[in-house]
């Protein structure tokens, strides 16, 4: 029988030594992302056949497991069927989601068409270019780099790292203040609060980049991301004054230019659903979407 333990902090190089070797697309896959909903999502994990196999609940509360992470093709099957067994003694809803294309690509060799695949578009992360989030040119984002210019031209501001004093209390409180004007009954507000502030303690440990943006030394924006991989970044989370004309314009842009202009893509997360944060993040214009999937096995002969 499996046993999985709830992650931790303290559980990093173990995740370090399989998703390190992993070039994951998709920003379920990082570390910091399963530490910030660890408690929102029940996120365990366990070890079997030398594969990390990661268990979580998605906001609908259905558990499920992660992709398999460090299995090779020889044991993938035995992995799965182990994992058919405890899907259906706990009669958990899906056996995969958070699945990336590599992954269905391994499953298909194996099960053809007896699965069944689909589309979590909620959760498809977006993606776009540092240069052109940086840059902000073309006819697509002339109206970000007019917010951008009106909040240099208008303001008194300074964009200031994490590590300068201060910096991190400022922070804390902005988030505790942006979930007490935004939170309506949200609990997974409560549990992202709850998230930012211990990655927020735990920055050098997580190797997380962060930085304020103050107006008239009022903190009025901040984000928190990282290098994904050497191709990628991650924007984990990103808060600012909706008061504060270009204050999202300009945190976006200048976090990038001034953390992430070596990486060629940026993974700005999911939208959830939520037509005012699909929205938003439709207007950047992402060249690509992370795809993710759900995926269920109904018909694997399996022994009990």
């Amino acid at each position: 029988m499996l046993k999985f333990e709830p992650i931790t902090l303290e559980d990093k190089s173990i995740f370090d030594k399989y998703l390190g070797s992993y070039n994951f697309s998709t920003s379920e896959y990082s570390f910091t992302n399963l530490i910030i909903w660890r408690k929102a999502c029940d996120i365990r994990y366990t070890v079997y056949q030398d594969a990390l196999i990661i268990k979580k609940a998605d906001f609908n509360g259905n558990y499920h497991f992660m992709q398999p992470i460090g299995y090779i093709r020889q044991n993938l099957k035995a992995i799965v069927e182990e994992l058919v067994k405890y899907k259906r003694e706990h009669n958990m809803a899906y056996l995969f989601e958070d699945a990336e294309n590599t992954f269905l690509e391994d499953l298909k060799e194996i099960y053809g068409s007896s699965m069944d695949i689909k589309e979590d578009i909620d959760n498809f992360d977006y993606i776009y270019t540092s240069e052109k989030l940086i840059s902000l040119s073309g006819k697509k984002l002339h109206a970000k780099k007019n917010h951008y210019n009106y909040f240099i031209k208008n303001y008194a501001y300074e964009a200031k790292d994490f590590f300068e004093p201060g910096v991190k209390s400022d922070i804390k409180t902005a988030a505790e203040n942006w979930y007490r004007e935004k939170n309506g009954g949200n609990k997974y507000l409560e549990y992202e609060l709850m998230g930012i502030d211990e990655i927020t303690e735990n920055m050098k440990f997580l190797n997380l980049k962060a930085m304020a943006v103050y107006v008239e030394s009022k903190i009025v924006a901040f984000t928190i991301g990282e290098r994904m991989n050497d191709n990628t970044g991650i924007i984990h989370i990103e808060k600012a004054s909706s008061s504060t004309r270009g204050s999202y314009a300009f945190v976006n842009k200048t976090f990038v230019e001034n953390y992430l202009s070596d990486v060629k893509y940026i993974n700005r997360e999911q939208d959830l659903g939520i037509p005012g944060l699909r929205k938003a993040k439709k207007s950047y214009h992402p060249v690509k979407m992370g795809e993710k999937y759900c995926v269920d096995i109904p018909d694997i002969a399996v022994p009990d």
